[in-house]
């Protein structure tokens, strides 16, 4: 096995997991200052994407250690890792749906989602990068787990053109649904990515949607 690339998918890990706490907290701050449910639901998922990358940060700790090109089953650290991973998930689905609700009724609206846009954008790019290098690690290790991990990156990527589309059409048409719709989106994805979580702590799977 070649220990430069797994060592680099090892760095990676670390990358996806530190970018997700700061984008996280960028998107949580201007998400409740500028009253936008995307940015905010956005923000909260990257948080959630932290723990999950805790637990890909110790799977590959684990093929490094073992010298192994595929670890075949999860161990129990992971398999907490994704539980807690997949209730964070549900919880936030139900936040999101719930804040839907009350920006119905009452009518709020974001003063602004310029931000919503500068942080898609960036995250567009960066996770397309971490999703492209990874998947090409993956391959040249033959290691389902790390082509997994790439696929995970690419669920992200999905969810920063969501808040891309949201947040672009309610600066150019102020309309206070878009925004959330847009928080509806992250919302589906929120849930399917807990639903997910759950069931590879059941079967062991290596792998993401």
């Amino acid at each position: 096995m070649d220990e430069k690339l797994l060592h680099t998918a090892y760095i990676l890990a670390i990358i996806t997991i530190v970018y997700n706490i700061l984008e996280g907290i960028i998107s949580v701050f201007f998400g409740i200052s500028d009253d936008a449910l995307t940015l905010l639901g956005f923000g909260v998922d990257s948080f959630v994407e932290v723990l999950s990358g805790v637990g890909i940060l110790h799977m590959t700790y684990r093929m490094k250690r073992q010298s192994k090109n595929d670890i075949d089953s999860h161990d129990r650290f992971e398999k907490q890792a994704l539980k807690i991973t997949g209730v964070s998930f549900y919880v936030l689905t139900v936040g999101l749906i719930g804040g839907a609700v009350v920006s119905i009724i009452t009518g709020s609206r974001p003063e602004t989602t310029l931000i919503g846009i500068i942080v898609s954008v960036i995250s567009i790019l960066t996770m397309y990068i971490l999703m492209t290098v990874k998947l090409k690690i993956g391959r040249a290790l033959k290691s389902d787990a790390i082509i997994a991990d790439a696929n995970c990156t690419k669920t992200c990527f999905y969810l920063s053109f969501i808040l891309l589309i949201s947040s672009g059409l309610y600066q150019v048409f102020g309309m206070g649904l878009l925004d959330i719709a847009g928080s509806l989106g992250i919302a589906w994805f929120a849930f399917s990515e807990g639903k997910e979580a759950f069931e590879k702590a059941r079967n062991d799977k290596r792998e993401c949607c």
